[in-house]
């Protein structure tokens, strides 16, 4: 069982967030009042996952973050956003929490961004011995366009980049968190062809056209491929898909704080927020992401 620790001053809030997170038995959530409050729920039992508001008394969201961070690089921090928060909350996915949920998106998003941080925190041990003794590794991947096999992929190279780069576990699940988001755009946008606009649309329409699509032509036969560069200095991943590709260049800034709660650009956000560079080619279905690793030991 995965605990959450949710930290809200507004006991309604707290309510809300609890009950949607309560629809998974496999969760157990305890509740705070304010940043303080976690760290000293946090010293009796270290959670799994932090899901914290912004604005609080005592110590607030980004004062959380910064401090678990410090403290608890292991432990993934979500926030969750409202209007008027967009600046603390940029600036707090910059010094280390792992991802965000808009306010109105809770029912939408809450439980499944709970379970893929979940999913990309915890890291199979078997390996790390072998790899410990890994000093660069060029990788070539070609993945059917089936969202399985996304985790093993991302699972994998977390044990290459835990071995072989200077990264901290809070930077490893951030880059992990904008993996994800570069291979589900290649799958979902990019290969299959579906449009981010259905995610507002109630119900799973947009699961349910995907679903459809990966069973006809021309999508079905469509490949993703990844390339990526491990060594001591910087973690290199090149994600191509095989669809026609889009005009990245017209997309909302997403380092604006102002395009923060708009759930179209979200990946784009997390990418560009957690890693060092990220480009695309001019057909917009290649994506370029670089995270540069840590050699100071002191740091």
């Amino acid at each position: 069982m995965s605990k959450i620790l949710v930290v809200d001053d507004s006991a309604v809030a707290r309510h809300a967030i609890t009950r949607i997170l309560s629809q998974d038995q496999q969760l157990s959530v305890g509740s705070v009042v304010d940043g303080q409050a976690a760290l000293e729920d946090i010293a009796n039992g270290e959670p799994d996952v932090v899901i914290t508001d912004l604005v609080m008394p005592k110590m607030n969201g980004f004062e959380l973050v910064a401090e678990l961070r410090r403290t608890y690089p292991h432990i993934p921090a979500i926030l969750v956003t409202s209007e008027g928060s967009e600046d603390i909350a940029a600036q707090a996915l910059r010094e280390g929490a792992s991802s965000y949920v808009p306010k109105e998106a809770l029912e939408q998003d809450l439980l499944s961004t709970v379970h893929r941080i979940l999913a990309l925190s915890k890291v199979k041990r078997t390996r790390l011995a072998l790899l410990s003794k890994m000093t660069t590794a060029d990788l070539n991947f070609v993945l059917d366009n089936d969202p399985e096999w996304i985790p093993p992929l991302i699972e994998y190279l977390q044990e290459c980049m835990r071995q072989m780069c200077y990264i901290c576990p809070a930077d490893l699940i951030r880059i992990s968190v904008a993996l994800e988001e570069a291979l589900a755009n290649a799958l979902y946008h990019g290969n299959l062809e579906v449009s981010s606009d259905l995610r507002n649309q109630p119900g799973s329409a947009f699961y349910k056209l995907a679903a459809q699509r990966r069973l006809e032509e021309p999508y079905r036969d469509r490949k993703i491929r990844a390339k990526v560069s491990l060594n001591s200095d910087s973690a290199k991943f090149v994600i191509r898909d095989e669809g026609p590709g889009f005009d990245h260049k017209g997309l909302p800034d997403p380092t604006d704080s102002t395009n923060l709660d708009k759930l179209s650009g979200r990946g784009v956000m997390l990418m560009m927020t957690f890693l060092d560079d990220v480009s695309y080619n001019e057909n917009g279905n290649e994506v370029t992401l670089i995270k540069n690793c840590d050699n100071d030991e002191d740091g």
